[in-house]
């Protein structure tokens, strides 16, 4: 038993030493894994390297996530060419019941959303509370199936740490430009 206890401590020892130290922010410390509208599996980290806008929505919101999807686009249209090469979008489901990946791809169709540099995911409800609070997203499901939700536009860095969020939707916010063409800029130098 002594030799049970004395291996248990080694180990624990060894994985403590060994640990990767977490000195960073990141939302992509959150193991998490999504699928997007073609159905494959990815991190929350599939667009580490690259800025990301990310937000949360549902695909049968009839007003407010629309919105949330035009104001993502006018954010696009506000960036340089060469922001707008880099700059990922991720939106991620908070009804990962009904937002299938069949139905994230109708949507995508419908929305004629680019999925090359967009992203529509859905994971398990457990993994959507906790990126919801990372995010500082709040969601509560109504009797009638649909969602009240915040709308929260994240900017994620390169390292996926915030940079920078807006509630502000209908039209892009300035701080949030702001925050864009600084962590762009941070982005290409180091790909220098």
């Amino acid at each position: 038993m002594k030799s049970f206890w004395c291996a248990c401590v080694a180990i624990l020892m060894f994985s403590v030493a060994h640990a990767a130290p977490e000195t960073s922010a990141s939302v992509y410390n959150l193991k998490a894994e999504l699928t997007d509208q073609a159905g494959v599996r990815h991190g929350l980290d599939l667009h580490r390297g690259q800025p990301v806008l990310v937000t949360m929505f549902y695909g049968s919101c009839p007003m407010t996530c629309p919105l949330l999807i035009d104001t993502l686009r006018t954010i696009e249209r506000g960036t340089s060419p060469t922001q707008r090469d880099a700059l990922r979008v991720l939106l991620i489901s908070i009804d990962p019941e009904h937002d299938t990946p069949a139905a994230l791809a109708k949507l995508a169709k419908e929305r004629r959303i680019d999925t090359s540099r967009w992203t529509l995911a859905r994971t398990d409800e457990r993994t959507v509370a906790k990126i919801a609070a990372l995010l500082n997203v709040q969601y509560r499901e109504l009797p009638s199936g649909g969602y009240n939700h915040s709308s929260v536009i994240a900017l994620l860095s390169a390292q996926g740490e915030i940079a920078a969020q807006s509630t502000l939707l209908g039209k892009a916010d300035a701080a949030l430009m702001e925050a864009i063409d600084s962590t762009a800029a941070q982005s290409l130098a180091a790909t220098r």
